[in-house]
């Protein structure tokens, strides 16, 4: 359950009483505790709401940090790639989505 604690920890990282974070998204307070107890979760636009007031993406809402980043073995690649320049990222761009399209097919071959 990621997405109460994160709700309680940016709240209060914010300086957002409940009231305050209800107010500014629109719902009513009680809503709030129960998202933060884990009783109850937001609908999709409730869920916007939250991500806007907090200026945070969806997955830090939702996915602990080391979820969804490449694993260890790519982490120090994917570094040093971000010093390239604007032409050499197109180029390791194009490179992955042609793998991950190759890979793809290759599944899809494979379960067909």
């Amino acid at each position: 359950m990621l997405f109460p604690k994160q709700l309680v920890a940016l709240r209060k990282k914010r300086g957002y009483t409940q009231q305050v974070l209800a107010d500014k998204i629109g719902i009513h307070v009680t809503q709030i505790k129960r998202y933060e107890a884990g009783a109850a979760q937001p609908t999709l636009e409730v869920f916007r709401k939250i991500v806007l007031a907090f200026n945070v993406s969806a997955d830090t809402m939702l996915f602990d940090g080391d979820e969804r980043g490449p694993d260890d073995e790519l982490r120090l690649q994917f570094e040093a790639i971000s010093d390239f320049d604007a032409q050499e990222k197109q180029i390791i761009r194009e490179i992955l989505e042609g793998l991950i399209l190759k890979h793809e097919a290759k599944r899809w071959a494979t379960t067909s």
